[in-house]
């Protein structure tokens, strides 16, 4: 039999591996409630209980509902920006393929993830939780909207791209990012097999008739 320090000794560990994860399961279990109920509808005893834990436990990491959701939001999305500036730095291909890499990237990492359904959660209940829409806008929109005003600012400087007005040329990149998440939060589950979009596909047409507008001519 081991000893009663060896017993010990073996138990610590595993509880330390415990506590460690539960943040992480914490926000596994919130985001997925987030998404299937929305942020009103969402009680912080179900987050509890899909993680394994207290709800007092809940609450020795996130104090309340907004600051889980904000753990969430900066998981799955806002904690990403700076891989993905660093990708924007780091990129060796025209403006063209960087445009199409960086939806396709998206789509890939948080479109078809989880966290996929943040917005539509944000855009629903914006009006009745102005906190969680503006931290949102702070940690996720804008940089977003910096993100992409510098891949267009590259193509112009690289003489790709002609001149136009940024500010309002990055929402041509962004709304059909989120018609694709809308469509898949609201629609898909509704439609038949024949009107299904396909993601990638869509993405790339979309950018094929976007940059046809964004090339720069021939004088």
């Amino acid at each position: 039999m081991p000893s009663p320090s060896s017993a010990t000794t073996s138990e610590t560990p595993r509880r330390a591996r415990r506590k460690e994860a539960r943040p992480g399961e914490l926000i596994e279990a919130a985001l997925a409630l987030f998404v299937e109920k929305g942020f009103a509808a969402t009680r912080v005893e179900e987050v509890a209980a899909r993680a394994g834990v207290s709800k007092g436990t809940l609450f020795l990491y996130f104090p309340s509902k907004e600051d889980l959701f904000k753990a969430v939001v900066r998981e799955t999305v806002a904690g990403r920006f700076p891989e993905w500036s660093d990708e924007l730095a780091e990129f060796t291909g025209d403006s063209v393929a960087l445009v199409r890499y960086a939806m396709h990237t998206w789509w890939e990492r948080v479109g078809m993830t989880p966290a996929s359904g943040i917005t539509k959660l944000v855009m629903a209940e914006a009006s009745t939780f102005p906190e969680i829409a503006s931290f949102y806008q702070q940690e996720v929109v804008a940089p977003g909207h910096e993100l992409i005003r510098r891949i267009l600012q590259r193509g112009i400087e690289r003489g790709e791209f002609r001149e136009m007005p940024l500010d309002y040329a990055v929402y041509s990149l962004i709304a059909p990012m989120i018609f694709l998440l809308m469509w898949k939060h609201a629609m898909t589950p509704c439609m038949p097999p024949s009107q299904q979009i396909d993601p990638l596909t869509f993405i790339d047409t979309q950018v094929d008739l976007i940059l046809s507008g964004m090339l720069k001519r021939p004088e």
